[in-house]
């Protein structure tokens, strides 16, 4: 709720501003830092996953976020160089794409077509490059990833990653922001006045890549982790133990009925003491 109410203003170029709200920006930072070091925080989270870019913009670019570099550097500098961890998640690539396209269209853009989702399949951009051009822009901060499926329904976990600290069992197993079901798709291209077959996909999952698509991602998505788990060039740490329950790579169990209803009621900056 603070970051998006303001805060971040000005320290991202936009048309018609100059640099003087960069400036701003930064001056506002710094007071809201200043004031937290005075109340006894020790260490402060901020949570705000546009720091990297927009998921519209991956669409329209086809790439994952090619501009993060120049994003996170800009963010570095507005902190006055006071991040000292960076905690990435990343996800298996056909998943990330299918879900950044359905939370795209539910904000209204338009259904991509299957030869727009099968380019963005063969770009040769993956989450090692994105981590990479992080480690870059904020060379003196340690550069943490998660794999989005070890956390996902759980933010007691993604805290645990963060600060290596046991999160509060209350806050375990919400799923906030979740993907649109096929049938929730559905309604929404519906209301539109749209056909509602322009979509489909086994399971109630949409299903926007051919499966040859589909399996070259997830051998991308492989190759990265595969990478990360050798030392990922030393630029990075992956992990991966955070308690997971059930078993290998599927989904965490359990009542999964919180989500997108209750995030801007409860979304709320971490600040542990």
């Amino acid at each position: 709720m603070r970051t998006r109410k303001g805060l971040f203003a000005g320290i991202q170029p936009e048309p018609g501003v100059g640099p003087e709200a960069a400036r701003r920006a930064r001056g506002r930072i710094m007071l809201q830092m200043d004031k937290s070091e005075r109340n006894g925080i020790k260490t402060l989270i901020v949570s705000e996953e546009n720091m990297l870019g927009m998921m519209r913009r991956n669409l329209r670019n086809l790439s994952l976020y090619d501009d993060v570099g120049e994003r996170m550097s800009r963010t570095a500098a507005a902190f006055d160089g006071r991040i000292d961890t960076v905690v990435l998640s990343v996800r298996e690539l056909s998943h990330y794409w299918r879900s950044a396209a359905a939370f795209c269209v539910t904000r209204g853009h338009s259904m991509p077509d299957p030869d727009h989702m099968n380019r963005i399949a063969n770009s040769p951009r993956t989450w090692r490059d994105v981590v990479s051009d992080v480690a870059c822009a904020v060379p003196d901060a340690k550069l943490v990833v998660v794999p989005f499926e070890r956390t996902s329904g759980r933010p007691d976990a993604m805290f645990l990653a963060t600060t290596g600290l046991g999160g509060p069992r209350n806050a375990a197993e919400i799923w906030a922001n979740r993907s649109p079901t096929l049938q929730e798709l559905r309604g929404i291209i519906a209301e539109r006045g749209e056909h509602q077959d322009v979509i489909g996909g086994p399971l109630n999952k949409w299903a926007p890549f051919d499966p040859a698509a589909a399996a070259a991602l997830r051998e991308a998505y492989l190759d990265d982790i595969h990478w990360l788990t050798a030392g990922g060039d030393g630029l990075a740490t992956l992990t991966e133990d955070l308690g997971q329950r059930g078993a290998g790579q599927t989904l965490p169990h359990g009542p999964l009925t919180r989500g997108q209803g209750h995030d801007d009621q409860e979304r709320r900056l971490a600040e542990p003491g």
